[in-house]
């Protein structure tokens, strides 16, 4: 392949295929890249972004676009362009290595390399000319360029003292020896609460993002402790984020993050996970209180993702972009005179008044962002005015779509699509996540091993990392236990085996690397046990080994218990100092608190009130499995009780007396 040109043309990312056409020779990351930047004694300059992310487009636009900037990229460097959704493990060490140079990290991501990888200047975005203090992208290139031709001691001695610090900062979280426990979560859920905007919902300031694990951690522990405080405040926050413009109020799902601390205006794109998790998180909400409102969100999410993520190949696509025709939110905001021109002045002003949009505007341009501030007086007339809007909304036109499959977030969806189908009945849900899970397992296992991603069916060559091989595993016991299918559970425990194999640190066992053992050897191995905006890899396995040891056979159920309780006892110093940071390992230990509880329901049909009721009552976290007796490890030496529908609850390796009535099962629930 001739490398002076561009080659991003068969790639199976969307965001490398949109700079295809780039003057600018993209490479794909690779060892043929690197020794030809070897070859040629000139630096890697590495770019990383995503499809939907609004900055990239514009420094593609301004910078990547322009030939003559591509002639002093092309001349000067070897130009490699990286998916960071595509591989994480690439954007977690050069991340570390932009955040280590300059306190601030960001996409595009702009990074100059040595030939053997290694980082000596980092940055984010640049623009085409000096502004507000930042030098122009071209100015940086001559910079970068003249320091490589005439000051190459500096340049590898910034690089090695660079890697040398990423290597010392990656070690793994220490087993400090606290315990785990009721204590601790307690306190964690006391420190969070204090962060909380009690007037506007959320918690911190803005920009705010949607805390979506950490609801569900929040709900978990109302139904351990029964704090009325707590559900208050998961309340506030649900209702908030759902009333406001980050939620989008005629299509369902909602938009990253808001800029503001109002929840008004969002960054617009959206992605498949945190649709997901908010997925779940409304209808976990909705199952505790029966309140009306969220099982609308979760509806009106679960709907978003089958109509606006789903791809033909049964998977879910990762992203609609934040622009439209290079216009950020060009397809979402509305004036009074279009709502006018769409519903008749009479419904118009109606309209205007219940989504909040004024002459002012709430965004760009006197546009509104739509908000729901109060509940509407007429809810047949407010549906139909949604109806017509979204119809005309429809036409105009639209944000592109990533259609990259990834599997961790895929297995985000089939676990909040499982759950919220049985909270809230809806079993097209679950027939869906089976549809995702069956693809996930037909094409992304490769010889065996999990990958990352695939475009239009066709799997990628980067390797599954931790958090696919955790959240694939969370959403097939998910599934195992809706369906009782034996080999959902064994395709699950096969996962875990390979992370037991491959991700764990033989050095400090109960601490995670993000990359596989056999992956790409990178300038130090990547770990980050932080929850971000999707849960860590990390704590997401402790999820999956957690569930699995309740569902295995008794030799994988001790391996996997030992491994989730090795795992869990390391996030105590998050739980300590960082409890907003770590709302997943919340949620994981406070299912290990309680147990977890486990509920096995035997029956001739394993679809009785027993299990109806067992689904509706047992807390998040739980394992619930149905069937005949003996027909999963968890249902061996189960018999029924006088023939009737029989359940049986148990917490870790302590079990109640079986019970046969829903009034009883209540009770020990």
């Amino acid at each position: 392949m001739s490398h002076d040109r561009n080659t991003l043309g068969q790639a199976t990312s969307p965001y490398l295929l949109q700079h295809a056409d780039n003057p600018v020779h993209w490479q794909q990351w690779g060892p043929e890249a690197l020794a030809w930047a070897r070859e040629r004694d000139v630096p890697v300059l590495l770019s990383i972004g995503y499809s939907s992310c609004h900055w990239c487009h514009v420094m593609a636009h301004e910078s990547f676009s322009d030939p003559a900037v591509a002639e002093v990229m092309n001349r000067g460097f070897v130009c490699i362009k990286v998916d960071r959704e595509e591989r994480p493990d690439l954007d977690a060490v050069y991340m570390n290595a932009t955040l280590a140079m300059t306190g601030q990290g960001g996409w595009p991501m702009t990074c100059f390399l040595t030939p053997d990888a290694e980082p000596f200047y980092c940055g984010t975005y640049y623009p085409p000319q000096p502004r507000a203090g930042m030098p122009s992208f071209p100015q940086l290139l001559t910079a970068i360029s003249d320091t490589w031709t005439h000051r190459r001691d500096d340049v590898l001695q910034a690089s090695a003292a660079v890697v040398t610090e990423l290597r010392r900062a990656s070690s793994g979280l220490p087993d400090t020896g606290v315990p785990v426990d009721a204590v601790l979560l307690d306190a964690a859920v006391h420190a969070v609460l204090a962060d909380e905007d009690r007037e506007r919902g959320g918690f911190g300031g803005a920009p705010k993002f949607p805390p979506s694990a950490l609801l569900e951690a929040l709900l978990r522990h109302v139904e351990r402790t029964g704090d009325e405080r707590v559900l208050a405040a998961t309340v506030r926050t649900a209702a908030a984020m759902a009333r406001g413009g980050i939620h989008d109020q005629l299509a369902g799902g909602f938009a990253r993050y808001s800029v503001d601390a109002d929840w008004v205006v969002p960054h617009f794109e959206k992605m498949l996970y945190d649709n997901a998790l908010l997925l779940r998180a409304y209808a976990h909400l909705a199952r505790l209180t029966g309140s009306p409102a969220a099982a609308a969100v979760a509806a009106r999410t679960a709907e978003f993702l089958l109509r606006d993520l789903a791809t033909a190949e049964g998977g879910f696509a990762s992203a609609l972009d934040a622009d439209t025709d290079g216009v950020e939110g060009a397809t979402y905001v509305w004036t009074p005179a279009e709502l006018t021109e769409v519903l008749g002045d009479e419904d118009g002003r109606w309209a205007a008044d219940l989504l909040a949009v004024t002459s002012a505007g709430t965004f760009e341009g006197g546009a509104s962002v739509l908000q729901l501030r109060a509940d509407p007086d007429d809810p047949a007339r407010s549906e139909r005015v949604r109806s017509a809007l979204l119809a005309a909304r429809d036409l105009r036109p639209q944000p592109g779509r990533d259609d990259k499959v990834v599997t961790a977030w895929n297995g985000l969806a089939v676990t909040a699509l499982v759950e919220a189908g049985l909270a809230l009945g809806r079993p097209e849900w679950i027939a869906a996540a089976q549809r995702c899970a069956r693809m996930l397992l037909d094409r992304h296992l490769v010889d065996g091993r999990l990958r990352r991603a695939s475009l239009g069916g066709v799997v990628g060559q980067a390797p599954g990392a931790l958090d696919d091989h955790a959240c694939l595993a969370v959403g097939l016991l998910a599934l195992h236990q809706a369906t009782g299918d034996a080999d959902l559970l064994d395709a699950a425990c096969r996962l875990l085996d390979d992370a037991l194999a491959h991700f764990v640190d033989p050095a400090e066992p109960g601490s995670w690397f993000d990359s596989a053992d056999d992956a790409e050897a990178l300038v130090h191995r990547p770990r980050d046990p932080m929850d971000g905006a999707a849960p860590s890899g990390a704590s997401t396995l402790a999820e999956a080994l957690l569930t699995a040891a309740a569902l295995a056979g008794p030799e994988a159920s001790a391996r996997y218990g030992a491994a989730a309780a090795g795992t869990i006892a390391r996030a105590a110093v998050l739980l300590r100092r960082a409890p907003r940071s770590a709302g997943h390992w919340m949620a994981v230990a406070e299912a290990q608190v309680r147990g977890p509880i486990q509920v096995a329901v035997v029956g001739t049909e394993g679809a009785g009130p027993l299990l109806a009721a067992a689904r509706r009552h047992a807390p998040g976290g739980s394992v619930v499995v149905a069937g005949t007796p003996g027909s999963t490890p968890l249902l061996q030496d189960r018999p029924l009780q006088g023939g009737l529908e029989t359940a049986y609850v148990c917490r870790g390796f302590v079990c109640d007396r079986p019970v046969t009535t829903v009034d009883a099962l209540r009770a020990a629930l």
